[in-house]
């Protein structure tokens, strides 16, 4: 088991230079969720190029998915490669560093696969940060044949297992009647509803239990500042331990937009959004071999009091088929967390190089563990 170990250590390092020119150039060139094309087919052109993975394009309908597969062993294991970016900030979430680790650790497991009884696949999944392209792919069946998947997120903390929420989103609308604003008693302000509606949101969190979020933008409430808007528009996320305590959440945060209608005088409309993050289950024994590996490796794992993070539709993968998604960190400050631009910047120089080169080649050497290990290849394979 050692040697075939340092065998894929050995491979890995000697494709680390293209896998981090891969990360660079990935980000160096961000795309928005489902227009991840440039990227999809990077990501593609490395499997392709290690001659040893056969790639299925356009999977699930979605035209930057993708699954790569290699080796023809009976335990199929996937690594997850997210590629969208954020507007305005880019790879805020290092989701080049991510996709590259993933490309990493499979290209040092394949020329072993079959020596391992394994079948590798590396799964491009589209739209992680809007559109939740890995529940699409989920329903349609792409994971199905899979029996276990993992990735590896950057952040400010190494955690094993962080505390990855569900969530899911609404867009309200309000509907008033315009009107010039040195004469509006006979308009009806949508504007305003949005002001009630923020207010009692507000009055509401004092209720909530400690680890609810309720996040809330107002995406239009008017163009001009003597015209009484006629139309506002508020995009609201709330996240919870489960996708249902979600809902239930729901149903007390609709009443306050609810309030804003009868406050103003306007009528309001809700629209679910398609993007719904459920909870990650996380599986013990991935995550305790990931964590033995990653620890050989040098990181460490202190036993931080907040272990909690966002969503992630990887969430909706763990409910389907036993996953991991471990975080490994960035030193950085606190403010130049997740989403940030220097966080973006980061992913793509030296702090997401060490990222890569850790996360890739801890998921490549679990992955072999796991499939040396009869219990738990056993469990999975048994479903």
């Amino acid at each position: 088991m050692t040697g075939i170990k340092e065998r894929i250590e050995r491979t890995f390092e000697q494709n680390l230079d293209s896998v981090l020119e891969l990360s660079h150039r990935i980000n160096a060139n961000p795309e928005l969720a489902f227009e991840e094309h440039e990227t999809s087919a990077a990501l593609i052109a490395a499997l392709e190029d290690g001659g040893r993975f056969a790639v299925e394009k356009g999977v699930a309908g979605l035209p930057t998915a993708f699954v790569a597969s290699a080796g023809s062993g009976d335990l199929a294991v996937g690594l997850c490669a997210e590629m969208d970016a954020l507007p305005g900030i880019g790879h805020g979430c290092g989701h080049n560093a991510i996709a590259a680790a993933a490309v990493g650790a499979a290209l040092a497991l394949a020329p072993v696969a079959d020596e391992l009884g394994l079948t590798v696949r590396v799964f491009g999944t589209p739209a992680e940060e809007k559109g939740t392209g890995k529940e699409i792919m989920v329903n349609r069946g792409v994971f199905d044949d899979t029996h276990a998947a993992m990735m590896v997120h950057p952040t400010l903390k190494d955690i094993v297992i962080p505390q990855l929420r569900a969530s899911r989103s609404w867009q309200v609308t309000y509907t008033g009647r315009g009107g010039h604003a040195s004469r509006p008693w006979s308009a009806r302000n949508a504007a305003d509803a949005t002001v009630v509606a923020q207010t009692a949101i507000g009055l509401l969190r004092q209720q909530l239990r400690d680890g609810i979020r309720v996040h809330h933008v107002v995406k239009e409430a008017g163009a001009a500042v003597n015209v009484i808007a006629d139309r506002a528009v508020v995009d609201c996320m709330i996240r919870c331990d489960t996708i249902d305590e979600v809902d239930q959440v729901w149903e007390r945060v609709r009443r306050c937009f609810d309030a804003g209608a009868i406050a103003s005088g306007t009528t309001v409309e809700y629209t679910s959004l398609p993007s719904i993050y459920r909870e990650f289950r996380h599986d013990p024994d991935l995550a305790s071999v990931f964590e033995e590996n990653a620890k050989a490796i040098g990181r460490t794992f202190p036993d931080y009091p907040d272990k909690m993070f966002g969503s992630t539709d990887m969430g909706n993968v763990s409910l389907r088929i036993p996953a991991i998604h471990p975080m490994l960190s960035f030193d950085l400050p606190p403010e130049d967390g997740n989403h940030t631009t220097a966080f973006a910047v980061a992913a793509g120089g030296p702090e997401g190089d060490r990222f890569v080169h850790d996360a890739g080649l801890a998921m490549a050497l679990t992955i072999a563990d796991v499939a040396r290990s009869q219990p738990i290849r056993a469990r999975l394979m048994a479903g």
